[in-house]
């Protein structure tokens, strides 16, 4: 009866251990307070009230409308090794969480022991077996194993949000690159017409000279203007090849043909909205999200180098019993042996040559580190935002003169006899058909 007794004490007392688990030694993590501006530039203060809505609440999808770039996007998502190298890095970091987070709980194991033999010819033959139970619960006084295991919570979500920053910059660089190789076919488009044209006016400029009425210069004129544009297309060809191979290497393929949806010219232009309110840029962005939670790992970080100065304490425990049979006898032995044993062990670092606070030091500046990383990135998003909104206002101005010479290019050919009668009277110059 005294071994249940006293094992209900032990437990009692770890129990009571824990409740101490009240204080971890370490900072709280608070935000930082960063002084971040009231309104973007180039925005009004007045359109402030309006810009609760933002550009980054859209769906890829609505803010690009092309099917074929949309198929693009979709098909990165899936083969992509960069997402798939972030995948895994986030189950890694779970699994590290989970690794961490384990030590905060007591870890039991079971033992089993098996032994016989035979001593002589006559002796009886002996059989053993043990079987037994060990368990150690190390107590958290200090806050060692939670503020680890806050900072592995913290870098697994960091790791989350990087992965959703390389999503991001996977669909807008893919997105540049699809637009760039759009622009790039309409530029060779417009180099072949114009190639096509100034050929034209290079004949009409030679029957000009042999009419007289126009000089070698001209002729030279029409031709150098002609070698131009002939110069452009295996340029123009050599971007488009290489736009396409980095679009093939973003989409997780090899280099390849890509297909085209819309030209360029009819491109439907996303939704227009603002960028949002700036107080909310450190919760919409990722990176940003991704910088505070390296800096909340790397303040947990300090607790756990702070609790290394104080003891360790841990608690063991283990039960279980021997049971042995003899050839001598048809049943077990009478006298069966029960096995339990309680114990605590504490341990004190007295002399470490400095290296508890060195690893303290190497804490603080780390967070440190992290904590300029963080204000760098909330200035870099600004920066980035401001950017972006200026572009994309450019952008639309712009939008309209490039229809304009595609619009040309598709003309209708009824109104060229006018000119070309000019260069046959010699009244007109050749640059007007280029």
């Amino acid at each position: 009866m005294n071994g249940p007794v006293k094992i209900s004490k032990v437990l009692s007392a770890m129990l009571c251990c824990e409740l101490l688990v009240g204080c971890a030694v370490g900072p709280k993590y608070h935000r930082p307070t960063v002084q971040t501006p009231t309104t973007f530039r180039d925005i009004a203060p007045d359109q402030q009230q309006a810009l609760a809505a933002s550009y980054a609440d859209l769906p890829w999808w609505q803010v690009f409308q092309d099917p074929k770039l949309q198929e693009l996007i979709r098909s990165a998502l899936k083969q992509n090794y960069d997402v798939q190298l972030t995948t895994e890095r986030i189950n890694a970091a779970r699994s590290q969480v989970t690794i961490t987070r384990s030590s905060l709980f007591p870890q039991v194991a079971a033992n089993a022991d098996f032994s016989g033999g035979k001593a002589g010819a006559t002796q009886s033959k002996v059989n053993f077996l043990t079987l037994a139970g060990d368990a150690a619960f190390q107590l958290d006084l200090f806050g060692r194993l939670r503020r680890a295991t806050e900072a592995a919570r913290a870098e697994l979500l960091a790791t989350e949000d990087a992965r959703q920053v390389v999503i991001l910059t996977l669909v807008s660089d893919l997105a540049s690159d699809y637009f760039t190789l759009l622009q790039l076919d309409l530029q060779l488009e417009i180099t072949r017409q114009t190639v096509n044209t100034q050929t034209d006016s290079v004949k009409l400029t030679q029957l000009r000279l042999d009419r007289g009425v126009a000089t070698k210069l001209d002729v030279l004129q029409a031709q150098q203007v002609l070698d131009t544009a002939n110069a452009q297309i295996p340029d123009l060809e050599r971007a488009i090849a290489q736009e396409e191979n980095a679009i093939s290497i973003l989409v997780g393929d090899y280099p390849h043909d890509v297909a085209r949806g819309l030209p360029l010219v009819e491109q439907v232009l996303p939704p227009e909205v603002p960028p949002g309110l700036p107080s909310s840029i450190i919760e919409r962005r990722p990176d940003i999200r991704q910088s505070e939670q390296i800096l909340i790992a790397s303040n947990a970080e300090i607790g756990v180098a702070k609790a290394q100065f104080f003891p360790q304490i841990a608690l063991t425990g283990s039960g279980g019993g021997s049971f042995g049979r003899s050839s001598a006898f048809s049943n077990l032995m009478a006298s069966q042996v029960g096995i339990w044993s309680y114990g605590a062990q504490a341990s004190q670092p007295i002399f470490t040559g400095g290296a508890l606070r060195g690893n303290l030091r190497l804490a603080k500046s780390e967070n440190q580190q992290a904590l300029i990383i963080y204000r760098q990135t909330i200035q870099r998003a600004f920066g980035e935002v401001s950017d972006s909104t200026k572009c994309e206002c450019a952008s639309r101005r712009r939008f309209p003169t490039w229809r304009k010479p595609s619009e040309s290019l598709r003309c209708d050919t009824r109104v060229e006899p006018r000119p070309t009668l000019r260069f046959w009277t010699g009244n007109g110059h050749c640059t007007a058909l280029n």
